[in-house]
C-alpha cells in the first residue's frame, strides 16, 4: 500500500444500495452488542440486562424494515459492506474493552452508539442531492432518534428507581470489593511496613543512598508479596469479589506507592532535608489511608485516623529506636 493512503471507501463514494447495506450491517452489529452486555449484566443486573434486550429486539426491528427497503429497490443479495470498510464511519469498542468499566459507563456507552448513530446519518443526508438518497438517510436518522425514545421508554419500563438505586449499590459493592479493599490493604502494608525497615537504615547510616536502596527493596518485595499473595488466595468465584488478577495489581501496586512515597526522599543528599520530607510524606499517606476507609469503607473517620495513626507511630518508633541504637 501507498504510504498516507487507506484501503477504505469514502462515504461520498457508495452507492445508495452500498448505503443501506452499510445500515443493515451496523444494525446487526448493534444488536449483538446489546445483547451481548444483556447477557453480561443479567446475573447482578437484571433489570439493566433487561433493557438491553429490549433495545435488541428494536435493533432487529430496524433491521427487518431495512432488508426489506433493500429489496425492493435492489433485490435479494446485499452487498457485504461494514463500518470498518468506511473511512470516517463511527468506530464501536470492543466488548472487552467496556465491559471491565462498570455498569454506568455501559450505560453511557449505549447512549453514544445511539447518538453516533443518528448523528451519522443526519449528516449524510445532508452530503446528498439525491431525493431518493436524502429521504432514505434521513428515514434511518428518524429510526434513531426513535430508538433513543424508546430506550428511554424502556429505562423507564424496567428500572425504577428502586431497581436503580439496588443496582447502583451492587456496582459500588463490586467496586470496593474488587479494587478499594484490595488497593487499601496494599497502600496500608506499603506505608506502614516498610516505616521501620527504612528509618531504621537511615538513623543508623545517616546514608541517603543507602536508605533508598533499602526501601526501594522494601517497596518491590512487599509489592511482589502482597500482588501474588491477593491473587492466590481468592479466585472471587465463591466470595464474589471480582478478578483474582485485578485485586492483584490493585494491591500489588498500591504497596508499590505507598513504599516509595517515603523512600523517594531519600534521593536528596541532606539527610535531614530528606528525612523531613519522608516525615511529611508518611502523615499524608497515613491520613489518606484513613479518608479512604472512611469514604468507602464507611468507617468513622476519627477511629480510622486514631487507627492508622497509632500503628504507624509505633513502627515508625521502633524503625527510629532500632536504627538509633
Amino acid at each position: 500500500m501507498i504510504p498516507g493512503m487507506t484501503s477504505r471507501r469514502r462515504f461520498r463514494d457508495l452507492s445508495e444500495q452500498e448505503i443501506l447495506a452499510l445500515a443493515i450491517s451496523s444494525e446487526e452489529d448493534d444488536a449483538r452488542i446489546y445483547r451481548s452486555y444483556a447477557e453480561m449484566l443479567r446475573q447482578d443486573f437484571p433489570d439493566t440486562a433487561a433493557i438491553f434486550d429490549g433495545m435488541a429486539t428494536e435493533e432487529d426491528g430496524h433491521r427487518h424494515r431495512l432488508i426489506e427497503l433493500h429489496r425492493s429497490r435492489f433485490g435479494e443479495v446485499i452487498p457485504l459492506i461494514r463500518r470498518e470498510h468506511v473511512a470516517g464511519f463511527y468506530a464501536r469498542r470492543p466488548i472487552w474493552l467496556v465491559e471491565n468499566l462498570g455498569i454506568e459507563r455501559i450505560r453511557d456507552e449505549a447512549e453514544a452508539m445511539e447518538r453516533d448513530a443518528g448523528a451519522f446519518y443526519l449528516k449524510a443526508a445532508q452530503r446528498t442531492t439525491d431525493a431518493d438518497t436524502r429521504k432514505l438517510l434521513g428515514d434511518l436518522a428518524a429510526a434513531e432518534a426513535g430508538h433513543q425514545s424508546r430506550a428511554e421508554e424502556l429505562e423507564a419500563e424496567h428500572l425504577d428507581a428502586d431497581a436503580r438505586d439496588a443496582e447502583d449499590r451492587t456496582a459500588k459493592r463490586q467496586f470496593v470489593l474488587t479494587w478499594v479493599q484490595p488497593g487499601l490493604a496494599g497502600l496500608m502494608d506499603g506505608s506502614v511496613s516498610t516505616l521501620a525497615p527504612i528509618f531504621a537504615t537511615a538513623f543508623a547510616t545517616q546514608d541517603t543512598w543507602t536508605t533508598f536502596l533499602v526501601g526501594l527493596a522494601a517497596s518491590v518485595d512487599a509489592c511482589i508479596s502482597m500482588g501474588f499473595t491477593e491473587a492466590a488466595s481468592d479466585d472471587g468465584e465463591l466470595s464474589g469479589r471480582g478478578s483474582p488478577t485485578k485485586r492483584g495489581f490493585a494491591s500489588g501496586i498500591m504497596t508499590t506507592v505507598g513504599g516509595l512515597g517515603h523512600a523517594l526522599p531519600y534521593l536528596i543528599p541532606d539527610f535531614w532535608t530528606a528525612t523531613i520530607i519522608a516525615f511529611v510524606v508518611v502523615f499524608v499517606e497515613l491520613w489518606a489511608i484513613a479518608w479512604i476507609q472512611n469514604k468507602y469503607m464507611e468507617t468513622p473517620f476519627f477511629r480510622a485516623a486514631f487507627q492508622v495513626v497509632l500503628g504507624g507511630a509505633l513502627v515508625f518508633a521502633a524503625g527510629v529506636l532500632i536504627g538509633s541504637g
